[in-house]
């Protein structure tokens, strides 16, 4: 890890933060400017990925915006570009513009810039709380009812080594029946540890500048950052394992990815051990997929040799939609279907639910999903 992955020293892991809050922490940057902030803490860089963890972007955009709203406001969307692969050796510049502050609506626009080019952008709303009204339309999904409970025990699922994410998830037996389109894949998904209930962003019990303090107990920003970085797992993914393409099942991508890791040996067994487990995943659900299979079926997927060649987000949306009915850090239920793909691009829609089943977030992403061309013989 690079010396200048951040502007500042990174401060001293706070004990009563779950580890999700000290990786999303923000310092804010008042010499350089009003509403600028950068991360505190190195970000992952995900095996195999062009750049930082998605989800990082996503959630620290989120953090910088709602350190500049009133406490009884909360975000219930945000729409998200990826614009270039974020760098993990560089530090990150949140740039925050407040385009509106209305009485029930405010408008938000974050850019995330390394070297002075932007990287990410987005932009967000926040609503008032409880400006509704009392007479409200009100409907939702429901859960689905046939999903296997997740782990009631903490020490039921252990970190794998290498695996540097602050969250854990537990995948769920998927809907495989019919065409990709139709296909659902589910995961059981948690931050690790417990979010504090302080407000984000605060040091040994001093407000930084910018913050404003919430209620003693109301630490809800923290689970939404939480609920953004966590959506981002898995998410553009989900249309290549619809179709039973499998990037870590197969050895030889998972030797290439080592080849090119600059780590050192023991580092470089932790990571063959981490994608070894998403590989003995991805095979877990291939044979799950194999089973709703014709034989004629299974015939062509054995011959199927087609390979994913390149597979990056375009952008992220995010509709809150219980944004304080809920704990990032006890199990929720995540749903992901593709309604589409083609001309080398591809939509995914997830849905997540609280372990009550209240419907918290539905999510969309687009990416680039390329296939492996073959070599003309001409």
């Amino acid at each position: 890890m690079s010396k200048h992955a951040t502007l500042i020293k990174p401060p001293k892991a706070l004990p009563h933060h779950s580890p999700i809050e000290n990786v999303l922490s923000l310092l804010p940057l008042s010499d350089i400017g009003p509403d600028i902030y950068t991360n505190a803490r190195p970000l992952w860089h995900p095996p195999g990925a062009r750049g930082i963890f998605g989800g990082a972007a996503i959630a620290q955009c989120l953090s910088a915006a709602q350190a500049t709203i009133p406490p009884d406001f909360t975000v219930h969307s945000m729409h998200c570009y990826f614009v270039l692969a974020g760098n993990s050796e560089i530090p990150i510049l949140y740039h925050v513009e407040r385009v509106r502050d209305g009485k029930s609506f405010i408008t938000r626009t974050v850019q995330a810039r390394q070297r002075g080019a932007c990287i990410f952008t987005t932009t967000l709303s926040f609503m008032k709380k409880d400006s509704g009204g009392v007479l409200r339309v009100e409907h939702a999904v429901p859960m689905p009812q046939d999903v296997i409970p997740p782990p009631d025990l903490d020490s039921a699922r252990h970190q794998i080594s290498g695996d540097e994410r602050p969250f854990e998830s537990v995948r769920s037996p998927a809907l495989h029946k019919g065409e990709p389109s139709s296909r659902k894949l589910r995961q059981w998904i948690r931050a690790r540890g417990r979010i504090s209930d302080c407000p984000p962003n605060v040091r040994e019990g001093e407000l930084q500048s910018g913050q404003r303090a919430n209620q003693p107990g109301d630490n809800h920003q923290a689970h939404l950052s939480a609920l953004a970085y966590m959506s981002d797992s898995y998410f553009i993914g989900t249309i290549s394992r619809v179709h039973g393409l499998q990037r870590f099942a197969n050895k030889g991508n998972i030797e290439r990815l080592l080849k090119r890791f600059p780590g050192s040996d023991a580092e470089r067994k932790q990571m063959e051990e981490y994608l070894l487990q998403i590989g003995r995943e991805e095979e877990e659900e291939d044979a799950e997929l194999d089973s709703s299979r014709t034989p004629a079926q299974r015939l062509e997927h054995q011959q199927d040799n087609r390979r994913v060649g390149m597979m990056v987000s375009l952008d992220h949306t995010i509709f809150f939609h219980n944004p304080r009915s809920f704990r990032a850090d006890e199990w929720m239920l995540t749903e992901m279907e593709s309604p589409w793909a083609g001309d080398g691009r591809g939509l995914v829609v997830q849905r997540i639910w609280s372990k009550e089943g209240v419907l918290i977030a539905t999510c969309t992403q687009e990416g680039v999903v390329r296939l492996q061309q073959k070599e003309s013989k001409l």
